[in-house]
């Protein structure tokens, strides 16, 4: 999974990783089904969406395909708007990066050697194919022979290597290690510096490598492995602590992917060249330029074509512009949720690990359910996302049907029973506002990301509502990066933060393990329990395997998580993407056929809103 510093998003995730999360865990390509069939559906789906009687819009009424029209013609550039109020960090390797929109910068020039279809399971049209062996313990990988680096050098199998022993070196700085590593053979012995190699990886040939698990689970079918390889010729001079903070990092990084890095403005803006070499062929279009656009002209750079395609385009504004003529709008529901976190202790950089802080603020269950309660997330998402955002139960979204319990109704908007549990557990009002139980005053430091112009108003309304239970809530808007940094995004909690609203862009694996484990950075609640590490690994287990133990597994994970609300999801998310009509070849969403090396244009200059 993948946090959005997601869509974390991303989603990130964290990748994870989520990676993050958050954590943009989430890396996906943007491909498309480009069937006969497929593009009937998508000729057929083309007409604007229109609201219902009660002026909702539902993601149901979107195509995540562009609809082609005209013939592409040789060459030419487009413009990439990356949505967002503050300048991407610039951490510009699968390796390392902690946030969304960093994933959008590395999405255009480098990929995974995996790819997935639409049910998420890793597939063999990828830059590497892979086999597992009988226990499902080993997998092996070939990368394809015309997969090169931008510099011409062949991506090898010691490169898949050397991202992994970077990784797990004790000096790593980055999100990536958790359980999915530790699950790597010998991993923990080589982090530990009992072993100088990872004995479960053996580099077979310049091209093929094998990787031995500690335990077969499905989660390596989804997600589970590592697919991002690591250019050894680069980066094996430069200390592991100094990678992430390096030039070629940063300022001149290096992928596979379809277009190559030629010029970066670090925050603002990354002007691409395409890759003539790459693998699945060359790319149709000559150039890319993505810029940092704010969400507040967002609207204006799509009107004027300054921008061909957007991320994360705010469905707040959706209603009010759902008819501009020079854009198609893609929809589909996002592999995304936002949430509030409490505070419930630290992260030990040293062992890897959450610790538990038994004297938090928010550390009461029934303090934390009351909060819940108090909120109502159905009118949220209809009064300020008309319908493209909805009230969210559990923490698995509905973008995993398979595994979303949709008969769970989480915690209701109740201010009642709120009030209730609060009475009953000792909170008691002293004028407006409640003390602790034991009668000191109770203060609660509540932190929000600034964004759209509705980012205030609805972290207002959360306070609002906590108010109304007689809680004293103070707000602190927080851009971005500042945000992630007091949550715990490099490992260092800020203790005045008492509650945070965040979001996560999940991975194509349903593991919640990278976001809510116990070694998981991303963990940012820090919150562990012996009966919730007992879940998280019963859905890795062999018996996982079984689709329907794992089912069973994750509904009673969803439900433990109702119970003990260490976060509490509020909203699930859809992404609405507005395309220049000029632009052939594109989607959003998991499991179609086409790649970012296929986008392409009509004409020269984008078209103008009349």
């Amino acid at each position: 999974m993948k946090k959005m510093k997601t869509a974390l998003i991303f989603t990130f995730m964290l990748s994870l990783l989520v990676v993050l999360s958050a954590c943009s865990k989430e890396d996906g390509n943007t491909k498309v089904d480009p069937s006969p069939s497929a593009s009937a559906t998508a000729t057929e789906s083309a007409k604007p969406a229109e609201p219902a009687d009660d002026g909702l819009f539902s993601i149901k009424d979107f195509s995540n395909i562009k609809t082609n029209s005209g013939e592409a013609i040789k060459g030419g550039s487009i413009t990439f708007g990356l949505v967002s109020d503050t300048p991407f960090e610039g951490t510009l390797n699968w390796n390392f990066y902690g946030g969304d929109p960093d994933s959008q910068v590395l999405n255009w020039f480098d990929e995974s050697l995996l790819t997935w279809d639409k049910s998420y399971v890793y597939t063999n049209d990828g830059a590497a194919t892979y086999e597992v062996s009988e226990d499902g313990r080993t997998f092996t990988f070939t990368i394809r022979d015309n997969v090169n680096w931008h510099d011409g050098k062949p991506v090898t199998a010691t490169d898949l290597q050397f991202a992994h022993e970077v990784i797990g070196h004790k000096d790593y700085n980055g999100p990536r290690y958790d359980s999915n590593f530790t699950n790597v053979e010998g991993m923990v012995e080589y982090r530990e510096g009992k072993a100088k190699t990872i004995s479960g990886i053996k580099v077979i040939n310049d091209k093929q490598i094998s990787i031995t698990y500690i335990n077969s689970s499905p989660s390596l079918l989804t997600g589970g492995v590592w697919p991002y390889p690591l250019a050894k010729h680069i980066f094996e001079k430069i200390p592991v602590a100094k990678i992430s903070a390096s030039p070629e990092v940063r300022q001149k990084p290096i992928g596979f992917g379809p277009f190559k890095v030629d010029s970066i403005v670090p925050g603002e803006s990354v002007v691409y060249s395409k890759n003539a070499d790459y693998w699945r062929g060359e790319p149709a279009l000559d150039k890319v330029i993505l810029k940092v656009i704010n969400p507040s002209i967002i609207i204006q750079s799509i009107k004027s074509g300054d921008v061909d395609l957007v991320s994360s385009f705010p469905t707040d504004q959706f209603k009010e512009n759902a008819n501009l003529s020079n854009v198609e709008y893609l929809g589909a529901i996002d592999r995304a949720y936002t949430y509030i976190g409490f505070k419930l202790g630290t992260w030990d950089k040293e062992a890897s690990k959450v610790v538990p802080n038994e004297k938090a603020k928010m550390r009461d269950v029934n303090l934390r359910k009351a909060m819940w309660h108090a909120v109502d997330n159905d009118q949220v998402g209809k009064r300020f996302y008309h319908g493209l955002r909805w009230n969210a139960t559990t923490l698995i979204p509905p973008s995993h049907p398979e595994y979303h319990d949709a008969t769970n109704p989480g915690i209701t908007y109740d201010p009642a029973a709120a009030n209730k549990l609060l009475d009953d557990a000792g909170y008691k009002l002293d004028g407006k506002f409640r003390t602790n139980p034991d009668g000191t005053p109770l203060e609660i430091t509540f932190i929000s990301m600034t964004g759209s112009d509705i980012a205030e108003p609805l972290a207002q309304y959360y306070v609002q509502s906590w108010e109304a239970i007689g809680l004293k809530v103070n707000l602190e808007m927080l851009e971005f990066n500042t945000f992630y940094d007091r949550v715990g995004s490099e490992g260092n909690d800020d203790t005045k933060v008492d509650v945070y609203q965040g979001a996560w862009s999940v991975g194509i694996d349903v593991d919640p393990a990278g976001l809510y484990g116990p070694d998981a950075m991303y963990n940012f609640p820090r919150y562990a329990d012996p009966e919730l590490d007992r879940l998280l690994k019963a859905g890795v287990s062999k018996e996982a395997f079984d689709v329907k133990y794992r089912q069973d597994i994750y509904k009673e994970w969803q439900q433990y998580m109702v119970d003990n609300v260490p976060v509490f999801p509020t909203l699930y998310r859809s992404v609405i993407s507005p395309v220049n009509k000029r632009i052939l070849n594109y989607a959003i969403g998991d499991g179609t056929n086409l790649y970012p090396y296929q986008i392409a244009v009509s004409q020269d200059k984008p078209f103008v809103a009349e």
